[in-house]
């Protein structure tokens, strides 16, 4: 499959390859929250979940009224958002009926009369969650293959995306799936520069990605470029 490179995939992509630190890093998640709600058809809402210091919070939304299922989750400490930053891999409910394990959104979502849910963790530069897609809906059957996609993704980083891995989506579900996928590539070539680096400059982790910054700004690339070139020089 050719990866569909709309505005939802770019934005994903971008910030990827962008320090967890850059200055308009919450603009870009609300514009993925945005992207999201008005391109993915099963979509009913988006949010976006981050952790501030010791306390969860939710830094976009596209409709106000999703706010209270994040936040039944924050006051439980637990549920499908918390689990995908905490892990870093995507977390979904085919069903939420059956989410018994998490009370409060077990209670708070069918409110909404949300019926499945997707959780998709987002990188930037460093390679860590800095916050997580949350994609609500009330049609199950809809949300199924994007959930099914997200995880085969997930589970093979390396792989290309193939027809069949999102067989059922629309467009904006296609997107949102070649978004991630290419995301977790970018944060691959990020983290084998910073291998290099660290090889070569026998520093530690942060050192090699404050080396990568510095070198990135100075060339006036993001880090993914300055990653890739630095690989294809052998450091």
């Amino acid at each position: 499959m050719t990866p569909a490179h709309g505005a939802l995939a770019s934005a994903m992509i971008r910030l990827a390859a962008t320090p967890e630190r850059s200055s308009d890093l919450r603009d870009r998640l609300r514009t993925i929250a945005k992207l999201t709600a008005e391109r993915v058809a099963a979509a009913r809402y988006a949010s976006i979940t981050a952790l501030q210091g010791d306390e969860y919070i939710t830094v976009a939304v596209s409709d106000d009224q999703i706010q209270s299922v994040d936040d039944a989750q924050y006051a439980d400490d637990a549920g499908p958002c918390l689990e995908a930053l905490a892990q870093g891999t995507p977390v979904g409910v085919p069903d939420i009926d059956t989410t018994v394990q998490w009370p409060g959104f077990h209670q708070e979502a069918p409110r909404m009369g949300l019926q499945a849910s997707v959780s998709v963790p987002l990188f930037s530069g460093r390679g860590q969650a800095v916050a997580v897609l949350n994609v609500y809906s009330h049609d199950q059957a809809a949300m199924a293959p994007l959930i099914a996609a997200i995880s085969s993704v997930h589970g093979h980083p390396a792989r290309e995306t193939t027809d069949k891995d999102v067989s059922g989506l629309d467009d904006g579900g296609r997107e949102l799936v070649a978004g991630y996928a290419e995301a977790l590539s970018v944060r691959a070539t990020i983290q084998l520069a910073l291998d290099l680096i660290r090889a070569e400059n026998r520093c530690s982790p942060d050192d090699a990605y404050l080396r990568l910054c510095i070198q990135a700004g100075e060339a006036g690339t993001d880090l993914a470029g300055t990653a890739t070139t630095l690989i294809s020089h052998g450091v």
